[in-house]
């Protein structure tokens, strides 16, 4: 796996666990009353948003993102379906000029 699939990936769980998080997790704690569902997706969130910004920077310098696209990345992490969007957008064009 090259590093541009491994960024996709994190990016796919750590977009994923945000949805979680806010889609079930917190309906789950706010509406019902079960907040153990917000500490363990928030936890898991949390630790894949840091990987997810590391592997930013990784990209953006491996890559030559111009500081535009390397803000964007992270904007994407901080906005629901960000990092889905942000993929569709910037890395699997870079994965294409890379594999080119």
């Amino acid at each position: 796996m090259n590093a541009v699939d491994l960024f996709r990936w994190v990016g796919r769980l750590e977009g994923t666990s945000f949805l979680l998080l806010l889609g079930i997790a917190m309906p789950l704690k706010y509406i019902w009353g079960f907040p153990q569902m917000v500490s363990v997706v928030g936890m898991a969130h949390g630790i894949l948003f840091i990987i997810y910004l590391l592997a930013a920077n990784y990209m953006a310098s491996r890559l030559n993102w111009t500081k535009k696209v390397w803000f964007l990345a992270y904007v994407a992490a901080v906005l629901p379906l960000g990092t889905f969007i942000f993929e569709r957008r910037y890395v699997d064009t870079a994965s294409l000029a890379t594999k080119a």
